[in-house]
C-alpha cells in the first residue's frame, strides 16, 4: 500500500449524517473538532452528540460553515446545497466521504464503480480474495460505511463507489479500479450524461503506473496511468470469451458456463471480477473457485419463492431503466414485471423492446406510473396499480406455470419506501406469504 495524502485541517463540518456521514463524523473526532447537519433528522445521528460531534438537526448547515476549515460532504448532499456553495465561496475544501476514509484506511485499495453491477462485482471480488486467502473486507455503497473501516485488519479493501462519491474525489488513488458499464442515470443529480460520466471516470484519474485499471472492451483510455486491462465477449480482450470459453491473456480460466450467476449481464460482472483479481496477481483456482460458487446478492435477481410452478424475483436494486432491461433478459419470457417508483430524469423508452419479446404484461406503480404508461403504450398489456401490493396481486394472480413474477423497477424507490433494500423486502414478505398457502408449492 502506498502512502495516503495527509487529511485536511479541522475543525471538520460533515453535511449530511445518514450511514456515511455519521461515520465520517465518528472518524473524525481524534483529528479536530466535529460538527454535523443534516436536513432531516435520521436516526444515524443518534448519539453523535454524546461521542463530542456538536449536532445541528432539521438544519442546512449555512450557520456553521464559517466555523470549518474543511467541509465533509456525504455522497447524498448535491454540490448545489447552499453550504457547500458557501464554502466554496469562502476558499474552504470540500471534500467527500470516500476521499477522507481512503486517506486513512491502511489497505490496499480496490474501487468498482459503473451504472449497474457494482454491488455483485463487489461481493464477487470479496468472495475471490477469500478463496485465496487474503484477508478482505467490502464497504462503500453496498453496506458498511467506507469511514468504519480505518484501523481495518484487511489486507484489501474492496469499495463500492458512487458517482456521488467520485464527484468529490480529490486526491483518491486506489490501486486497482474498475468500470463495468455506464449509461444514462442519475440525470437528476449530475445534470448531463456527460456529467455523470465523467463522475465515473475519476475513479482512474490519479492512478499510477503500478496500479490496474479494468474497463469493458471498446471504452476509450479511461485516464490516469494505470495498466489498462479490457475484458469483452469476443477475443481482442485481456478477458475475452472465446467459444464458450473464458480465456485471459489467450490462457483457458473455466468454460463460461460454469459461472453460477444468472444473465449475460452478470456473466459480464463476473469477467470484470476476474480481470481485475488476475491482473492484481490472485491465484486462477481461487478465481475459479469463487466464480462456480458465488450466487448473488440480495435485491439483485433474488429468486425468493415458487408457488404453482410461478418463480417469484425481487430486482429491487435495479433502480434504472438499463438494470432493469438486462434484469428482464436474463429470462427467456414469460415475464410479469413490475415496474416504477420516484423518478430520477430521463425516459424509459430502453426498455420497449425487452418487454415487447419477454414480457407477459407490466405492472405499473409509484410516481413514475404515468411516465411509464406514455414509454411503453403498444408493447404489452400495461395495468396501472399504483401501489407495490396491488401490482404483486395482479401479477401473482395473472402468472401461470413456467413463468416469472420479477420486481425490476426501473426507478429509485423514494415515493413509497426507505430505500431499495426497504422495497424488496416488501416484495420477498407478498412473495413469501404466497409460497406458505397451503395450495402453493
Amino acid at each position: 500500500m502506498r502512502e495516503r495524502p495527509p487529511l485536511p485541517p479541522g475543525p471538520y463540518l460533515v453535511m449530511g449524517l445518514r450511514v456515511s456521514g455519521a461515520a465520517a463524523a465518528r472518524m473524525l473526532l481524534p483529528y479536530g473538532e466535529v460538527l454535523g447537519c443534516d436536513l432531516g433528522s435520521p436516526r444515524e445521528a443518534a448519539g453523535l452528540a454524546e461521542a463530542g460531534v456538536e449536532v445541528e438537526l432539521a438544519s442546512d448547515g449555512l450557520d456553521l460553515v464559517g466555523r470549518a476549515a474543511t467541509v465533509v460532504k456525504s455522497p447524498g448532499v448535491p454540490a448545489h446545497a447552499p453550504a457547500v456553495v458557501a464554502a466554496h465561496a469562502r476558499g474552504i475544501e470540500v471534500v467527500g466521504e470516500l476521499e477522507i476514509a481512503w486517506r486513512l484506511i491502511e489497505a490496499e485499495f480496490v474501487a468498482v464503480t459503473g451504472t449497474n453491477g457494482k454491488t455483485t462485482t463487489v461481493e464477487l471480488l470479496g468472495a475471490i480474495h477469500r478463496a485465496a486467502g487474503v484477508p478482505v473486507v467490502v464497504a462503500g455503497n453496498v453496506g458498511t460505511a467506507l469511514a468504519e473501516l480505518p484501523g481495518t485488519a484487511a489486507e484489501v479493501v474492496v469499495c463500492e463507489a458512487s458517482s456521488f462519491q467520485l464527484e468529490d474525489a480529490s486526491a483518491f488513488a486506489p490501486e486497482a479500479a474498475a468500470l463495468l458499464n455506464v449509461s444514462e442515470d442519475h440525470i437528476d443529480r449530475h445534470g448531463t450524461f456527460a456529467a455523470y460520466r465523467d463522475a465515473k471516470l475519476r475513479v482512474f484519474a490519479r492512478q499510477r503506473p503500478e496500479d490496474v485499471a479494468v474497463v469493458p472492451g471498446g471504452l476509450e483510455p479511461p485516464g490516469g496511468q494505470a495498466r489498462v486491462v479490457r475484458f469483452a465477449r469476443q477475443a481482442a480482450a485481456d478477458l475475452a470469451l472465446v467459444d464458450g470459453i473464458l480465456l485471459f491473456e489467450g490462457a483457458a480460466l473455466m468454460p463460461a458456463d460454469e459461472v453460477r450467476l444468472r444473465g449475460a449481464h452478470n456473466l459480464d460482472n463476473a469477467m470484470a471480477a476476474a480481470s481485475l483479481a488476475l491482473a492484481r496477481g490472485i491465484d486462477a483456482d481461487a478465481v475459479r473457485e469463487a466464480l462456480r460458487g458465488f450466487a448473488g446478492v440480495a435485491h439483485r435477481l433474488e429468486e425468493v419463492a415458487r408457488r404453482r410452478g410461478v418463480l417469484y424475483v425481487n430486482d429491487s436494486k435495479a433502480t434504472n431503466p438499463d438494470s432493469a432491461r438486462v434484469g428482464v433478459e436474463a429470462f427467456p419470457g414469460g415475464v410479469h414485471l413490475i415496474l416504477g417508483g420516484s423518478l430520477k430524469g430521463g425516459d424509459f423508452r430502453a426498455l420497449r423492446d425487452v418487454v415487447r419479446t419477454r414480457c407477459r404484461a407490466a405492472y405499473l406503480i409509484g410516481e413514475a406510473e404515468g411516465r411509464l404508461a406514455s414509454d411503453l403504450e403498444g408493447t404489452v398489456t400495461l395495468h396501472r396499480c399504483g401501489t407495490l401490493e396491488r401490482a404483486f396481486e395482479a401479477a401473482a394472480g395473472a402468472a401461470r406455470s413456467g413463468e416469472v413474477v420479477l420486481l425490476s423497477p426501473a426507478c429509485a424507490s423514494f415515493d413509497a419506501f426507505r430505500d431499495y433494500e426497504h422495497r424488496g423486502e416488501r416484495f420477498r414478505e407478498l412473495a413469501e406469504e404466497l409460497a406458505e398457502d397451503p395450495d402453493g408449492a
